[in-house]
């Protein structure tokens, strides 16, 4: 058996899980768990970057002695570096608002079209590439030496040494996922100067060793390697999932869903683009196809509305609401901004001339139907855009224990759910570890494990599919 630490840094909250593994083991437990609040200053939303960092090395304390340390966290963020290494001020937020009406000055050189057929990303307004473009003209851009990815900046600072993991680079709009290299071409047009990145690194790739200072503050005995992991949370996530086969769906559930197939080649047609389905890089030269979901974000902003009642009484009353009375398009860009959650729903839901919900019960089950919708139509439509059928939808990450909405996914798609393990992305991140260490094998091998060892839950869907379809139909023609 063998320990690895592995900090999975989340869009509302961050954890050091660790994990102990062996031939035929596998347990995680929480080490440490503390709140990732965004500050907004004068000049837009910030990431409280210092008090993620001084998290991960309390939680790394309360670790204790282990074999390898992993970081993953959310995409397409990032820190600024000076000349001599240090931090041009706190990241921006991704829900920052500077990347407003930027979007149509990239593809005024670089049509969305091309745009996709280089990089398989989709449009979102806060891809890394846009919020390069928005950041030009800023002091802080003009002084950068070095960017460097959220999980990237917190290697750096735990271990000295610079470096550009590719599954999360694959977020930036800036990589071929052809080549599972930067796509140069797109980056000449548009004038962003690769050498900005460090080098890239690819999962089980060593990372460096923790720096003596860490190592005091930590109270850890050296060495202790940094390996590189899925770095993307969604990366770890996937790799996290207890499939059996290749035929099935996969929907990561928190703050954001993320919803679709493992595929061994991108997909890059224009029916594609339309759908706004992404191609981001997978371990061992995957492509996670999928479609973002807004999440469960919906639900946390209106709890936080609701001045934070007790989650599993509101959603015993959401069970009881009848089902798609009325719902909303949860990949709406319209329900991106925090603040005032519950009204905008109501006011999208009287737009559309459906019943308004009034009630924080009835609010609920609008946004997990919708939800439950959303997953549905991404399912289908990534089976369809991919040539690539599904007889199982696994669910992971935060909205496993949420059983409404995995019982309302199975409903809406036909097909079975296995829900579980919640902490996907750490246990992805733990194993990609010890598949370093060569205490587990391929992702097949390091899957058979997570079934063996982790808690799954299975909902068979109930009924037939025809009143998700009118749903899905309604919602198109509005």
């Amino acid at each position: 058996m063998k320990s690895y630490a592995a900090v999975d840094l989340g869009a509302s909250s961050g954890r050091v899980m660790v994990g102990r593994v062996g031939r035929h083991e596998l347990d995680l437990t929480e080490a440490h768990r503390f709140p990732n609040r965004p500050v907004r200053l004068p000049e837009g939303l910030r990431w409280d970057v210092l008090g993620l960092y001084a998290g991960m090395l309390e939680g790394l304390r309360a670790a204790g002695q282990v074999d390898s340390v992993g970081i993953d966290s959310w995409a397409v963020d990032y820190g600024l570096l000076d000349a001599d290494g240090a931090l041009l001020g706190n990241p921006v937020h991704y829900r920052d608002t500077r990347t407003e009406g930027i979007a149509e000055s990239v593809w005024a050189t670089v049509p969305p079209p091309e745009l996709y057929a280089a990089t398989g990303l989709q449009y979102a307004p806060f891809n890394t590439l846009y919020q390069l473009t928005a950041a030009r003209s800023s002091a802080q851009f003009a002084h950068a030496k070095r960017l460097l990815l959220i999980p990237d900046l917190m290697a750096y600072w735990l271990t000295g040494e610079q470096g550009t993991e590719l599954t999360n680079a694959s977020t930036t709009q800036l990589v071929d996922p052809r080549t599972r290299d930067w796509s140069y071409d797109v980056a000449a047009r548009l004038g962003i100067d690769l050498s900005l990145f460090a080098p890239l690194r690819r999962p089980g790739d060593p990372a460096g060793v923790l720096r003596a200072e860490v190592l005091e503050e930590t109270g850890l005995t050296g060495p202790v390697p940094v390996t590189a992991v899925g770095s993307h949370d969604t990366a770890s996530a996937v790799a996290a999932v207890p499939a059996t086969g290749e035929r099935f769906a996969y929907i990561c559930t928190g703050t954001w869903s993320l919803a679709g197939l493992e595929l061994t080649a991108p997909v890059l047609t224009e029916e594609s683009r339309a759908a706004n389905f992404t191609n981001e890089l997978g371990l061992d030269g995957t492509v996670r196809y999928l479609r973002n979901i807004m999440g469960l974000w919906l639900l946390q902003e209106c709890v936080r509305a609701w001045g934070e009642p007790d989650l599993g009484e509101l959603l015993r009353a959401a069970a009881v609401v009848p089902t798609l009375r009325s719902v909303v398009d949860a990949g709406d860009a319209a329900f991106l901004a925090p603040g005032r959650m519950p009204e905008r729903i109501a006011e999208a839901c009287r737009a559309s001339g459906q019943p308004v919900p009034e009630s924080p019960a009835e609010v609920t089950r609008c946004i997990l139907d919708s939800l439950a919708l959303a997953h549905r139509r991404a399912v289908e439509d990534a089976q369809r855009l991919a040539g690539h059928s599904v007889d199982v939808v696994h669910v992971v990450g935060g909205g496993v224990r949420n059983a409404l909405l995995c019982q309302l996914t199975a409903d809406a798609c036909g097909l079975p759910v296995v829900a579980g393990p919640t902490e996907a992305a750490a246990l992805g991140n733990v194993l990609v570890q010890a598949r370093a260490h060569e205490l587990v094998g391929d992702r097949a091998d390091m899957r058979r494990l997570l079934t063996r060892t982790q808690p799954l839950t299975r909902y068979e869907p109930r009924g037939d599919t025809a009143r998700w379809r009118a749903a899905q139909d309604r919602l198109a023609a509005r």
